[in-house]
């Protein structure tokens, strides 16, 4: 088996992804087998409501403390069909802005809210109504992306590199690259193409991303991240600080290897300014990604970022100055920096009803290479895709 597939039929699918950041639903509209992006259609992202931004952090709580058993809470059942809901008219203005009908796409990748990650317990744990969001959008459904994989011994995540590694396929500037996304857990791709047309292909989470600093920001400022940086950017970074968080035995562990969102939080800078805090955060959120270099099979020609961190001007600056390599924001590629989780659960979306992996050793430490997702149909809409 190949690691993408065989071609097949292109699908108009929508991809909508509500990530650890919890800042709002990205919706994105690409054409694809599965395999191969044939194009890009609109994106948008729908900011969440403050009301709706707390639940989810209440949410959270609940999950922290609910445990792996046992059903949801009276309090997540709600946030659940909240959330749905909102997703649901994400779909909707998407579809404005196109012109198109819901006739007209075929397929949603419908990632939901991760509340609780624990792989290491064999469970994980996204909240998101397939069923209700098919019935509201009147378009077939795919989500639960990740419980198959987690079943199968593996990590559930990161399950973005397969889309990675079919972008960079026609990518023809370097033969190996590291893609590394800064969402509010960050991880890393690695992925060459030196031995051949089938990619080599490494991924894991390298350590804390936007959430830590986002969380700091909210508590100091009462505004809910680093703008631009501009916080870190007036304070001194800590050295003996970020050291410390450094010794954390996770950043020496082989990957594959994956993060719930509070596995680091900002204990460790209790005590230091604002400004302080925040450049210390930024830069063990530095250190920590050089320090997945040390678990790539050769070092990569370029770093390419995507995800929200991309916009922090001082953590790039401060990437560019620790890495020895090309470190540049994935749109100089062509790429949508800020839709590019989106568009890749539509494009797992695809290899779902089509039987094709999602994961991979490499990738997630399943045993070998695992499909997943459940796929909900609208009743008004019997046809499968």
């Amino acid at each position: 088996m190949t690691v993408l597939g065989e071609p097949g039929d292109i699908k108009c699918v929508i991809g909508l992804m509500s990530g650890t950041s919890m800042d709002g639903v990205d919706a994105a509209m690409i054409y694809t087998d599965g395999t191969r992006l044939e194009r890009r259609g609109p994106s948008l992202t729908m900011p969440y409501p403050p009301r709706l931004r707390d639940q989810i952090k209440e949410g959270l709580r609940i999950a922290a403390s609910a445990g792996s058993s046992g059903d949801a809470p009276p309090a997540i059942k709600v946030l659940e069909q909240d959330l749905t809901d909102y997703h649901a008219a994400a779909v909707q203005e998407l579809l404005g802005v196109t012109g198109l009908a819901a006739a007209d796409i075929d397929l949603i990748g419908f990632h939901g809210q991760t509340l609780t990650h624990r792989p290491d317990r064999g469970w994980t744990w996204q909240i998101g109504d397939g069923g209700r969001l098919a019935g509201r959008t009147g378009i077939p459904v795919v989500n639960d992306f990740r419980t198959a994989d987690v079943a199968a011994g593996g990590e559930g995540a990161p399950l973005v590199p397969l889309y990675h590694a079919a972008l960079l396929a026609g990518e023809k500037r370097h033969k190996t690259v590291a893609v590394l996304n800064i969402g509010g857990v960050a991880n890393v791709t690695w992925v060459s193409f030196k031995n051949g047309p089938e990619p080599e292909i490494v991924a894991f989470d390298t350590g804390p991303g936007n959430a830590i600093l986002d969380d700091w920001a909210e508590i100091h400022t009462g505004t809910p991240c680093d703008t631009d940086g501009q916080l870190a950017a007036r304070g001194l970074s800590h050295e003996e600080v970020v050291m410390g968080l450094m010794a954390s035995p996770y950043f020496d562990e082989a990957p594959p290897k994956t993060l719930d969102r509070d596995d680091f939080n900002v204990q460790g800078v209790r005590g230091l300014s604002a400004e302080d805090g925040a450049a210390t955060l930024t830069d063990f959120m530095v250190e920590s990604m050089v320090a997945a270099q040390s678990h790539f099979p050769s070092p990569p020609d370029a770093w390419y970022v995507c995800g929200g961190g991309r916009h922090n001007k001082t953590l790039m600056r401060r990437l560019r100055r620790r890495l020895p390599v090309l470190v540049d924001p994935v749109d100089v590629l062509g790429w949508r920096g800020d839709a590019l989780e989106a568009e890749a659960f539509a494009f797992l979306a695809v290899r779902s009803v089509r039987g094709l992996p999602l994961s991979l050793p490499s990738t997630t430490g399943c045993p070998v290479p695992t499909t997943g997702g459940v796929l909900n149909e609208p009743r008004q809409r019997a046809y499968h895709v």
